[in-house]
């Protein structure tokens, strides 16, 4: 215990926290779903239990609250009713985890497509893969079921991903209270959610449950919290230019992550102790197909440093339930928040800040004091995911919002690209511009603000607003160069770029049918010609405004 506190003391950063972490609490779910089987083990049925027979022990060794979420399978199956009845303390929850079974499919009056009794199809094992009525269908069958046995319908549902339809239903009819999915990912077990909010939660569009919606009247009032608590500076690299993502998690299963105690305390130094806004947030936990002797140190490592960072008030352990009970008396509409990282694990002196809100997630990025947007993605609740009408097939689903920047997607292996802040002397030569120790503070609920100087003294300062993103140099010592941001992609991914046209103020762009408007304000906007840079938003003023939203 003692070790966590001097760990959490001692890493520093220049940060100023402006606000009370009161009014910004930092909350841990702790949720562990629940399979009955799992084809891909021996002896899975046996595993899978004893697995859940530990968690419950470790949870109630701690007298944590926490969330237990049963699939269908596990949920008829009466040695899993009776030890959650029994043997779980009285804080914590059990709700629904949804990912679809043989069991579940023919109590619904369907055909199971699938050559197991679960199987892990995206089109099988998700509710994308199903029509509308037959996605209700197998809602009525495991909310029926669930009331038998528990009395109640569940509040929570969790999955890697559940569609608007789908949460909307059982929104109206069960009542449900809070939902979570999985984290961004691109190709990970077969499907991609990419360009989203970026941790914490929001309150999904019902036309696209992974975009936050904009209006009270466009979304699901049902907040959706993000899972599996992403390394926020390095998870986003891991794959970068290819079509695969690996994990940096707090999955206790992994070693160099969430069974690391290091990479704990890094990550939780950035979710309890950096500005955030609104509040920020980790899920800890484990699916149980892992198994407890792949788990178990990790997640007694993770929950002796959940009790000290408890004991010392710097964190709330909610179930899901509660967690989203709290939002919705919070926030009427999807909040903005943050994600500041400025201790840097593998000592490159990389920093990174995650802005979210309703109508955009941003991320500013630090490499060796270099400068740059290496993601931006908007939100609009008019953007229609691909399954809402129709289901799915196939292996792999793909879930996107709207880029404007997706250093993910528009890099290659050998050369990384991002929005960069570059300065352009008198001779037309130009260089990275670096920004040392940023300091950054919360200037209201909504706003972030970074302020840096460069080597030369000037002044930058960089604010995330719930529409916009200004970019200034308040203090510019250099008189015969001129600063910018600029874009240059390579040439093999130029296809991918949405842009379609150009002009001072703005570019028209379009994804997956959908066209929309990225606009400056404030700001002039160059088109190059692709051998040397692909777009330039050159300051009026010392200032660039970039309009984040769409609607």
């Amino acid at each position: 215990m003692l070790t966590c506190f001097i760990v959490f003391s001692s890493l520093t950063c220049n940060a100023t926290f402006k606000g009370s972490k009161k009014d910004s609490p930092r909350i841990i779910n702790v949720v562990n779903f629940i399979r009955q089987t799992d084809y891909r083990l021996e002896n899975s049925d046996k595993l899978l239990f004893e697995t859940v027979q530990n968690q419950i022990k470790l949870v109630n060794q701690y007298d944590f609250p926490a969330t237990f979420l049963l699939q269908y399978d596990a949920l008829i199956n009466p040695k899993y009713q009776d030890l959650l009845k029994k043997h779980l303390n009285s804080k914590s929850e059990v709700g629904a985890w949804w990912e679809i079974t043989q069991p579940q499919v023919e109590a619904a009056g369907l055909k199971w497509r699938g050559e197991h009794s679960w199987v892990s199809t995206a089109s099988i094992a998700f509710t994308p893969g199903y029509t509308t009525l037959e996605r209700e269908k197998l809602i009525d069958v495991y909310m029926k079921k669930f009331k038998e046995i528990f009395g109640k319908y569940p509040k929570s549902v969790g999955s890697w991903f559940i569609d608007s339809h789908t949460l909307q239903y059982m929104y109206e009819k069960y009542g449900i209270v809070a939902s979570c999915n999985c984290k961004d990912q691109v190709g990970t077990d077969g499907y991609t959610l990419w360009g989203g909010y970026w941790n914490q939660a929001y309150y999904p569009s019902k036309r696209n449950a992974y975009m936050p919606a904009q209006t009270e009247e466009g979304q699901i009032p049902v907040p959706i919290f993000r899972m599996l608590g992403s390394d926020p500076m390095y998870q986003y690299e891991t794959g970068v230019g290819n079509n695969y993502q690996g994990v940096i998690s707090l999955e206790p299963v992994y070693r160099d992550s969430g069974k690391n105690r290091k990479w704990v305390e890094y990550f939780l130094k950035s979710i309890v102790d950096e500005p955030c806004l609104a509040f920020n947030y980790a899920q800890a936990g484990q699916e149980n197909s892992f198994t407890w002797d792949n788990m178990r140190e990790g997640l007694e490592m993770q929950f002796s440093i959940f009790d000290s960072l408890r004991t010392a008030r710097k964190i709330r352990i909610e179930t899901l339930e509660e967690s989203g009970r709290w939002f919705r008396k919070q926030f009427p509409r999807t909040p903005s928040t943050a994600i500041t990282t400025l201790v840097d694990i593998n000592n490159k002196n990389n920093k990174s800040v995650w802005y979210n809100s309703r109508y955009y997630r941003s991320n500013l990025f630090w490499e060796n004091n270099s400068v740059y947007f290496r993601d931006i993605h908007l939100f609009n609740e008019k953007f229609e995911d691909e399954y809402l009408r129709n289901p799915g097939r196939g292996n792999s689903f793909s879930y996107y919002t709207l880029p404007v920047v997706d250093r993910f997607h528009w890099s290659t292996p050998e050369k990384k690209v991002g929005l960069r802040l570059i300065e352009l002397n008198q001779n037309g030569r130009k260089k990275d511009i670096a920004l040392l120790s940023p300091d950054i503070s919360e200037i209201s609920n909504s706003i972030l603000k970074v302020r840096s100087k460069d080597e030369s003294g000037s002044i930058f300062i960089i604010e995330f607003h719930e529409k916009y993103i200004k970019i200034a140099c308040e203090k510019n010592m250099k008189k015969n160069s001129k600063w910018m941001l600029e874009l240059d992609i390579p040439k093999e991914r130029i296809g991918r770029l949405p842009y379609k046209k150009y002009e001072k103020g703005y570019i028209d762009s379009e994804f997956k049918k959908f066209n929309y408007r990225i606009t400056c304000p404030k700001g002039d906007i160059e088109k190059g010609n692709n051998s040397d840079f692909t777009f330039r938003i050159i300051p009026v003023k010392d200032k660039i405004i970039i309009n984040c939203s769409t609607n």
